[in-house]
């Protein structure tokens, strides 16, 4: 009988797998921690939050101002132009709105405009994908107080409202 030859440790398929499995899963886990340090926070909440003893803080005193003053409005957008309508309470009319409609999970694609006062309430022209919801924030541009709402995809209004409830 001869001899059993000694063949090279990587023609052996049992090899690969002692070294090719922990390689392929370093690799995994690296490109893992580069995916989710490169996506940034998952936190789209724009307010000024502090923690304090490991609670999140935010301040809700324009939310609470809106809730006083019985503010409501509607968001329209159509044929690129966006206006808003003042629904419940007492508006300076004349002083011109800020619009924030921020994107469900893309900060680069959020809007802020300027609204200017208009015969029946504020109005800006731009156009808007339809093609995912927005978040909708409205204030004056000092920020005493603020209104919130969503507008669905392919909707083409909705209703902003003190985040508080009555």
């Amino acid at each position: 009988m001869d001899a059993p030859r000694h063949r090279p440790f990587w023609k052996m398929p049992i090899m690969w797998l002692v070294i090719g499995l922990p390689l392929a899963s370093v690799v995994a886990g690296i490109a893992l921690v580069t995916i989710a340090t490169r996506s940034g926070g998952a936190d789209v909440v724009r307010d000024d939050v502090r923690r304090v003893s490991q609670i999140q803080t935010a301040d809700i005193g324009p939310d609470a101002r809106a809730r006083s003053l019985g503010l409501s409005a509607v968001l329209r957008t159509d044929d690129g132009v966006l206006e808003v309508i003042p629904a419940t309470g007492e508006y300076a009319r004349t002083a011109p709105l800020r619009l924030l409609l921020q994107h469900p999970s893309r900060e680069a694609d959020d809007i802020e405009l300027d609204l200017a006062p208009s015969t029946t309430g504020w109005r800006a022209e731009r156009t808007l994908d339809a093609s995912h919801d927005w978040v909708v924030q409205l204030a004056p541009g000092d920020g005493a107080w603020r209104l919130h709402g969503r507008l669905p995809r392919q909707q083409h209004a909705t209703r902003l409202a003190p985040s508080l409830a009555q």
